[in-house]
């Protein structure tokens, strides 16, 4: 039986880059959430850092969910990160120890040594990942038991620093929500200072927490698949058994606004490049949006009617790659470069990702909400487009013919809608698929089906009928699609190398 990866045996092993010392570093930040994503990007930087003796301090963990924490307590809450993808073409694979958690605490069990840890005066730091969600206003007291909210939690810490510093200044916290809510800081503090109202806490405390406290938004993106599939053969090759194990891609960003008493306080930034504090994060924020994000939400619909079922199956197989390429460096990335100077290079970072062969990346769980996802993401991608160049983007809009193809239903069963690919029955899962379901019954002819949902603008932010050859070019490739089938027009395509 293999040993349990824990303290006594790094230190034992001259290969662990582990040192004695790094246990011995000052709790410095609180970070609300367990998940792979802030392990394998918040604490993987935390832990470099220490590991260059930079930050020099460690994390302890509030575990929200009522689950336990026997895992991390068995090993001394150390953990091995797996880096494996593409990194500029390169292959990537390597493996660390991360001695960055100094200990995981239950929110509810263990709600008082929660408290008591803010009283460290080197704690500064509340790092959360509570998905979009934990961020919401919750009416609830806050004293006299653990809240139910993330923002009653924070209110509760809060209120705990200030009443056992005596409302002293330069005691605040640098908070850093990494949630995927645009403006994530500015609204937390929103609520926050909306529940401090609700509880009636003094003026003191208000002022404390506008004057003492730096909320800041931000921004992350990796892609962390967790545990790895073949766990126990990489255990075997370690030498130890380790339950919680993650395999995370190379590429990492983390953007951060925030001035440079910020940049002082999350020092650990020093040692990765990848971790950007800027004063305005919209240009990366806009980059991931349109280019990583947007690129999917126009490309998978056609990938999965192909008959693919893998983001990386899709970079294999070659009209599908051609696709992504096209999609994202001649129609998005000529519309935002200007405004994201770094976003040249991401289009670059990005089509690696999409290449990796060691994350499977499952192209039926892109296309959930995709109507909603073609407008938050590509609709305004497509109108700079046109103003540009006075011309449609040509793979975007057969993605977009490609997504109403996908959009529809061939059974309605128990409130719920299925599509088919080769006869094999999806589910659709769209807020918007009963009027989409609509619009294929009561279809006449393509066109006339097309002009009404793109004028549609409960499914649009404007009505995309009114741009030029729009409604014509979108019913014109979604009849190719319907009368020839995907893989048969794909075949076409290939040959004539056109679309």
């Amino acid at each position: 039986m293999l040993p349990i990866l824990n303290q006594e045996l790094v230190l034992q092993r001259a290969d662990s880059g582990v040192s004695e010392k790094q246990f011995q570093f000052p709790e410095k930040i609180l970070q609300f959430g367990t998940g792979v994503l802030l392990r394998g990007l918040v604490d993987y930087l935390v832990d470099k850092a220490n590991k260059q003796q930079v930050f020099q301090g460690r994390v302890v963990v509030i575990k929200s969910t009522d689950g336990d924490t026997s895992e991390f307590d068995q090993q001394n809450s150390l953990y091995t990160t797996h880096i494996k993808g593409i990194s500029q073409g390169e292959l990537v694979d390597s493996v660390l120890i991360n001695a960055s958690i100094s200990r995981v605490l239950q929110s509810n069990a263990d709600w008082n040594k929660v408290l008591q840890a803010v009283h460290q005066p080197e704690l500064q730091i509340i790092i959360s990942n509570t998905t979009e969600v934990g961020i919401q206003y919750v009416a609830e007291k806050v004293t006299g038991g653990v809240p139910s909210s993330y923002p009653g939690k924070l209110l509760a810490i809060l209120w705990e620093r200030y009443q056992y510093f005596k409302g002293s200044s330069n005691t605040g916290f640098v908070i850093v929500p990494t949630e995927l809510v645009v403006d994530n800081g500015k609204l937390l503090k929103e609520i926050v200072l909306k529940l401090a109202a609700f509880n009636e806490m003094p003026a003191g405390f208000i002022d404390w927490i506008n004057g003492d406290n730096h909320f800041c938004s931000s921004l992350v993106d990796r892609i962390v698949p967790g545990k790895p599939r073949n766990l126990p053969e990489m255990e075997e090759k370690a030498g130890y058994s380790d339950k919680l194990w993650i395999e995370v891609e190379p590429f990492l960003l983390w953007a951060i606004e925030g001035n440079e008493y910020i940049r002082s306080v999350l020092s650990f930034h020093q040692t990765d490049e990848r971790m950007l504090i800027q004063p305005d994060i919209t240009p990366f924020r806009e980059q991931k949006l349109r280019i990583l994000n947007g690129s999917h939400t126009a490309t998978v619909p056609m990938a999965y009617l192909s008959g693919l079922n893998t983001v990386y199956e899709a970079m294999e197989n070659e009209y599908m790659r051609n696709f992504f390429q096209q999609v994202i460096l001649e129609e998005i990335l000529p519309t935002i470069k200007d405004i994201c100077p770094t976003a040249p290079a991401f289009a670059a970072d990005v089509l690696d990702r999409f290449a990796n062969p060691f994350i499977a990346h499952k192209l039926i769980s892109i296309t959930f909400q995709e109507s909603s996802k073609m407008n938050a993401r590509n609709v305004r991608t497509l109108l700079r487009y046109y103003e540009q160049k006075k011309a449609l983007p040509p793979y975007m809009c057969l993605g977009f013919a490609a997504m109403l193809l996908f959009l529809k239903p061939v059974k309605q069963e128990a409130g719920k809608y299925y599509g088919a690919r080769d006869g094999e029955e999806y589910l659709i899962t769209d807020d918007n698929i009963a009027l989409f379901a609509e619009y294929w019954e009561q279809r006449t002819t393509t066109y006339e089906m097309v002009a009404k949902i793109a004028a549609d603008t409960r499914l649009w932010e404007v009505s995309l009928h009114a741009i030029p050859g729009f409604t014509a070019t979108i019913s014109e490739h979604l009849d190719q699609l319907l009368e020839q089938g995907v893989k048969s027009f794909i075949r076409q395509e290939l040959a004539s190398s056109r679309i």
